[in-house]
């Protein structure tokens, strides 16, 4: 079945109540099984096998990997088989909730490979594993609740497009499609698009190609594969490398590259965010940072005293990336009164006859009484596990939910969540109400991090839900059940893998947690900001201060600008901050994707002028096909270097 949309213009015209009216009309499928006991326990077991995966990949390069679309993948697989033996069908939206569940677990692994990592490594002590369980659930379910009251707007009313959640939505509906001519056309599309994607990730899989040549033995000086990086695919390394004002340029970042899954999530974003981060791409890259290091603002790596690099940059660049995005988040936001109040004043009891969701809503009361319970349970807990006084996390916590906030746009236009630069924000603050407490810096920036992480992935979790047809309540449910799964599961695999002889009596055993094998390079740059804030706001350069003032004076225009103009303003203030705490490489690679499909029509020839033409009609599977084809085949050349290639 074609999941059904509305056009631009009816998002830009429409109320949210004919929003909801043509949804739960047009879109919702009733009582359809959801999450059933198989779907929480496929889910539940697939969540965390994933988060293992993600833990010892998110060591090795500091990233984590979205999971929702191997899961989908996975469990219709498995079901398919089931099948043939009698089993019932698979839902789709019984799929989705094990994607909910699925996802969830696969992000809980972040905490242990930076923020819970890096404070247990800075105070020379070992966290126990209860400790790390309960407080990462704590945090995670305090996300949760600061989520729902921002899904109406982001996803009722604005309709934004939450890339890795629409490609999981489009991959579902592709494969469990009722209309046969329909759902088996989409399905050829998409796995001829997944298909030529894992061919060209395959060949530029390092870490395959090295095992598989070195096992039948045709590797000999050299390993061959396809390089994604485009220097070095021609042969532009070492001292032929490009320079741009003096820096080499993969130095500034600036290193274009084939990234097929970043393509494919610019296809779906569309032209005008991508536009907007390859402006902000160049503004940072190519002229703000050569001018800062020109000037010694931004400083080389202290490993060698020469080099530059994303981690160095962004040091600088993220203070005003950040502020772009927070300015225009926060003036969206207040842009909007009604739907604020919306959010609260069903909590009078005085419920809108025309709210037709009311009954299938994640009720706005819990939230409302949930966060500040929790927001004191964790409080508490903090002051019990890392020796933060309550009154400084209770403090803190308004500013995550305006953080949380600006992470949640950003997350909905390009699919990129700025855990990081948002975190980095809390450690400011945190430098300025705490100076030189680093244990609290490490530990309330961990909660900000948790709660950024977990809003914005319930969200993106929700998008796929409200294109089929689920009910968020149910999606609510299930994201809570993958936060237990991810947190179980990584913490325990955390011991095995990252201590010896674990005994918290014996610091000694905190010094396996970062080595040669598993660098963690997330744990450096939080214990090197954190080093560096809770010394005081005195050791900000100056230039930062004044690139913060200009990078609000910029966003405030441009985002009234956008809203007076009826979002007819060309660029995204929001994609332009993302862009400076983004690489340049990924940046280019999106743009390129949202240009491509562009050239071919998406967004810029009206469907039904076009109902011929293949990429205007499938613009989706093609998308979450390239995404799923070259994701998967990622996935599997990191458990090969992970798994196959230790040293």
């Amino acid at each position: 079945m074609t999941i059904q949309q509305l056009s631009d213009e009816q998002i830009r015209d429409w109320t949210v109540e004919q929003k909801d009216r043509w949804w739960f009309e047009n879109v919702y499928r009733g009582n359809m099984p959801q999450l059933t006991l198989r779907a929480a326990l496929t889910g539940f077991v697939l969540g965390g096998l994933l988060s293992a995966t993600n833990l010892y990949i998110g060591a090795k390069t500091g990233w984590s990997l979205g999971v929702g679309i191997t899961s989908v993948i996975l469990a219709f697989a498995f079901f398919k088989v089931l099948q043939q033996l009698g089993v019932s069908e698979f839902t789709i939206l019984e799929n989705n909730a094990m994607q909910s569940i699925a996802t969830s677990a696969g992000y809980m692994t972040a905490p242990l490979t930076s923020s819970l990592a890096a404070y247990m490594i800075v105070n020379q002590v070992m966290l126990p594993w209860w400790q790390i369980i309960t407080w990462n659930i704590a945090l995670s379910i305090l996300g949760v609740l600061f989520a729902f009251p921002m899904k109406r707007r982001f996803i009722n009313d604005e309709q934004h497009p939450f890339p890795e959640g629409q490609a999981a939505g489009v991959v579902m509906d592709t494969l469990h499609s009722s209309d046969a001519a329909v759902g088996l056309f989409k399905a050829k599309v998409l796995g001829a698009a997944a298909g030529l994607a894992a061919f060209i990730k395959f060949c530029q899989a390092g870490g395959i190609q090295t095992f598989l040549q070195t096992s039948i033995g045709i590797a000999k000086d050299k390993v061959w594969h396809l390089h994604e990086e485009i220097f070095e695919l021609v042969g532009l390394v070492g001292d032929r490398t490009p320079t741009w004002f003096g820096t080499k340029m993969p130095q500034l970042t600036i290193n274009p590259s084939f990234d097929l899954a970043m393509i494919g999530a610019g296809g779906l974003m569309g032209i005008r965010a991508g536009v907007s981060l390859m402006i902000g791409a160049v503004l940072n890259y190519m002229v703000l940072a050569p001018w800062m290091i020109a000037m010694n603002e931004i400083h080389p790596s202290p490993s060698d005293g020469v080099s530059y690099g994303f981690r160095q940059i962004t040091l600088w660049s993220l203070w005003p990336g950040v502020t772009v995005m927070v300015v225009a988040s926060f003036v969206s936001f207040l842009s909007k009164p009604d739907v604020i109040k919306g959010a609260f004043h069903s909590l009078t009891g005085k419920r809108s006859d025309h709210d037709v969701l009311k009954d299938i809503e994640f009720p706005p009361w819990i939230s409302v009484v949930g966060i500040p319970i929790m927001s004191v349970i964790v409080a508490v807990m903090g002051w019990y596990y890392f020796n933060v006084p309550i009154w400084a996390s209770l403090v803190g916590l308004p500013l995550t939910f305006v953080l949380s906030l600006i992470a949640a746009n950003s997350t909905a236009l390009t699919g990129a969540t700025p855990v990081g630069a948002t975190s980095k924000i809390t450690q400011l603050f945190y430098g300025l109400v705490r100076p030189g407490d680093i244990q609290s810096n490490l530990a309330t920036a961990g909660i900000t991090a948790e709660v950024v992480s977990n809003s914005s992935n319930l969200l993106m979790d929700i998008k796929p839900g409200y294109m089929l047809g689920a009910k968020p309540r149910q999606q609510a449910i299930s994201h809570i059940i993958g936060i237990f799964s991810g947190a179980i599961a990584s913490t325990f695999l955390f011991y095995a893998l990252f201590t010896n002889d674990y005994d918290p009596a014996k610091p000694e055993t905190i010094e396996t947690i970062q080595s040669k094998e598993f660098p963690m390079p997330s744990v450096m740059a939080w214990r090197g900001v954190a080093q560096v804030l809770t010394s005081g706001l005195d050791k900000l350069a100056p230039s930062i201060r004044y690139a913060v003032v200009v990078a609000a004076l910029i966003a405030l225009a441009m985002e009234v600008t956008r809203i007076v103009s009826r979002n007819r303003l060309p660029l995204s203030p929001v994609a332009i901050g993302l862009a400076f705490v983004i690489d340049f490489g990924s940046a280019l690679s999106m743009f390129a994707g949202s240009l491509l499909f562009w050239i071919l029509g998406v967004g810029r020839v009206k469907e039904e002028q076009a109902s011929k033409n293949l990429f205007v009609e499938n613009h989706e599977p093609i998308c979450a096909g390239i995404i799923a084809g070259a994701s998967l085949m990622g996935i599997a050349d990191a458990i090969t270097t992970v798994f196959l290639l230790k040293n």
